[in-house]
Formats: structure tokens, C-alpha cells, sequence
């Protein structure tokens, strides 16, 4: 009998839940928040009270395009950490209510090893063992991966992460948020000695 699964992320500010069958995804909803553009950066207590908001009706949806019935669900996976405490709060209450109103099993899912595990979402899929870079708000980190639940830390960021500093670098500059999208793009497209002032305007 096939397993299906309900995945819910809640660690930051974007509200995400998926139905997953056997490995395969059937529906993946993201409800995204952007009153966070006003601030230049995620605000804890706004992200938590926006997930409050999104968590039923993206849970529903995604439900609705699997063509799943809430009883059909056979367990609930769900971020534990590490992640806003406010915003992990939101969807682990809810996976837990999910959960027990069903009778079913609950996954406590690591969310950076679940990022690393996102590479076997679809094909291609990388074999053990391999090398992986890690890149996800707060965290940065390469890791040894040996198996599906067996990876080593050997490397990380001593004070900002990655996405802290493109962060801090758009606000610098002026970009919109987020910025990392928009750092990125000009990186690849011009050459060094550019200033705020034409950053922006090409921004």
C-alpha cells in the first residue's frame, strides 16, 4: 500500500505544505509573505502571525490539487528546527492537531538535512557519497553526505551566513528585498567597480 505523507515548512517566513506519495510529490503550495519588503528583512512576530493566517488554507490546497482526502494522509512530516521559534511553533501545533485527529505518526523533519535531502525530490538524484554546500538563511555549511540520514559537517561560516550577508549587503545598497535575487543576477552580468548609485538604478 502506498504511503502518503503531509509535509508542512514553517521555519521563516514562508507558510509551505506538500503531499508527497512514495517519494513523488503531488502538490507542493507556498504562501509567501511580503510585508517583509517594508523592513528590509524578516520580522519574527509578523512572520509567526502571517503563518497563523496561511497554514489552514495552504494545508487545503494542497490537499486539493493531490485529490487527497485528509484521512487518506498516513503521517504528518513537519520542520522541528532550527528556524524562527514563533514561526516552527505555527506548524508543529498544526501537525500535531493534523495528526491526532487522524490518528496517524508524525516525522520531525532537521530542516538544513532536509535541504540537503531536497536533491532527491526528482531526477537527476546524486549518489553516495557527495559533497554539498549548504546556503539557507541563518545557516551555511558544507557537509560530507554518506547516506540518506549519515552527513558530517566539516565546514561553516564563523559569523554571518550566506544569506545574512546578501541581506545586509541589499540594504547597504539600497535593493529591493530580497536581495540575494537581484545580487546574483547583477554579479553575473557586470563587472567590478559598480556603486549604489547605478546598482540601484538597474536593480
Amino acid at each position: 500500500m502506498a504511503i502518503t505523507i503531509l509535509a508542512i515548512e514553517s521555519s521563516c517566513d514562508d507558510t509551505s505544505a506538500a503531499i508527497v506519495r512514495e517519494g513523488l510529490v503531488l502538490s507542493n503550495v507556498l504562501a509567501s509573505q511580503e510585508v517583509h519588503r517594508d523592513y528590509g528583512g524578516v520580522v519574527p512576530e509578523i512572520a509567526s502571525r502571517a503563518h497563523q493566517i496561511h497554514i489552514v488554507p495552504v494545508v487545503d490546497q494542497a490537499l486539493h490539487r493531490a485529490g487527497i482526502r485528509p484521512e487518506e494522509t498516513d503521517a504528518v512530516a513537519f520542520t522541528k528546527g532550527p528556524g524562527l521559534i514563533g514561526s516552527l511553533m505555527v506548524g508543529v501545533s498544526f501537525a500535531k492537531a493534523f495528526a491526532l485527529s487522524l490518528d496517524i505518526p508524525l516525522i520531525e523533519v532537521h530542516h538544513l538535512q532536509a535541504h540537503v535531502l531536497a536533491h532527491f525530490a526528482e531526477a537527476p538524484k546524486p549518489s553516495f557519497p557527495f559533497l554539498c554546500l549548504t546556503v539557507s538563511g541563518g545557516h551555511t555549511q558544507i557537509q560530507i553526505v554518506r547516506d540518506y540520514l549519515d552527513m558530517e559537517i566539516i565546514g561553516r561560516t564563523i559569523d554571518d551566513a550566506a544569506g545574512e550577508a546578501f541581506d545586509k549587503t541589499g540594504k547597504m545598497l539600497n535593493l529591493e528585498y530580497p536581495a540575494g535575487p537581484i545580487i546574483d543576477r547583477l554579479a553575473a552580468q557586470e563587472s567590478p567597480g559598480l556603486n549604489s548609485r547605478n546598482l540601484k538604478s538597474r536593480g
